[in-house]
């Protein structure tokens, strides 16, 4: 496996990827994405920022996660100080044909390497509710359950907050 940044050529994987994903999330009750998010766009605006992270496995797509500094704003219901930099993983997700492989351990170590490149101490990752395997997941790699907030853009779900602070 190697961790790699995407290309713009690797959005149709991606898409592939995120279709394969979005019916089992729904299946289990989680409606965090639907067949409009997320979109071609938002990964391509992830390409261009050089956030997004890409889990190829002998030239198949893996796994993917945009390794941003991007803060939600209700963030703040948790008690964070939004003003700290914080290196944030969105869009993670692992093709079901990988599961089970580590994938989502290397893209999250993949953050970590990001962070202490760029001198950034604090980890912070959102997940829905209903996202059972990294809420399992993410207290193994370090990261300390902050709360529970609400999202604007995906109104009646609830998010599970977590941050790892590296010392």
């Amino acid at each position: 496996m190697v961790i790699r940044q995407a290309i713009l050529k690797d959005i149709p994987a991606i898409m592939e990827l995120v279709k394969a994903v979005v019916p089992l999330m729904n299946a289990a009750g989680n409606w965090q994405w639907d067949h409009t998010y997320p979109n071609p766009a938002v990964f391509e605006k992830d390409i261009s920022l050089q956030q997004l992270w890409l889990a190829d496995m002998e030239g198949e797509i893996a796994g993917v996660a945009a390794i941003t500094t991007d803060q939600d704003a209700e963030y703040a219901q948790v008690g964070w100080d939004l003003q700290e930099t914080a290196i944030v993983t969105h869009r993670l997700a692992v093709s079901p044909n990988h599961q089970g492989k580590g994938i989502a351990v290397a893209l999250l170590q993949q953050a970590e390497k990001v962070a202490v490149d760029r001198k950034i101490p604090i980890l912070r990752i959102d997940t829905n509710s209903k996202n059972e395997a990294t809420q399992k997941l993410f207290p193994k790699l370090g990261y300390t359950y902050a709360g529970e907030i609400d999202l604007a853009f995906r109104p009646g779900l609830r998010f599970f907050c977590y941050e790892k602070r590296l010392h």
